[in-house]
């Protein structure tokens, strides 16, 4: 099996959205910003200069994350860490650290102050991956997902 790490291909695009609409489905409901970011992915990540990577196996998209540049954030120059998915049947793997690692060389690339995300504490699996890659807790600030309540960054 040949798994590899991609940046952004059209022809992705579907997994992209379907990755991600079915974790939230499973744990959450889909709100706005869920569709925003996911019906348009070029539109909500790439052109403003971001960028959404994949873990593939073999020409299978298995794993998928989004960078997005924060807009008028008061730390510099931030992205946010957005929409990471792994297939259910793929998880364990090592896939969501090879993701990871991707975002912050991309933003460290991009001589980034720091990157966000915004998550929920019931997510416990996904608060283990951002705590081992050194992000922190702080004040909650984010108002675009009723599900959130936590919001960690990452200095760079």
């Amino acid at each position: 099996m040949d798994v590899r790490l991609i940046t952004y291909d059209p022809a992705y695009a579907g997994d992209y959205a379907s990755l991600n609409y079915q974790w939230i489905e499973e744990y959450f409901v889909i709100e706005d910003e869920d569709r925003a970011a996911l019906d348009d992915p070029v539109g909500y990540a790439i052109e403003p200069g971001g960028e959404i990577f994949f873990v593939l196996e073999d020409d299978l998209a298995v794993g998928c994350v989004a960078m997005v540049p924060a807009k008028g954030d008061a730390n510099g120059v931030v992205y946010e860490l957005a929409k990471m998915a792994v297939r259910p049947d793929r998880r364990g793997r090592g896939y969501s650290q090879l993701l990871m690692q991707a975002c912050i060389e991309f933003a460290r690339g991009k001589d980034a102050d720091e990157i966000m995300l915004v998550t929920n504490d019931n997510l416990a699996p996904a608060l283990g991956l951002y705590k081992s890659a050194g992000f922190e807790a702080v004040t909650y600030s984010d108002s675009r997902y009723e599900r959130g309540n936590l919001e960690m960054r990452l200095k760079l």
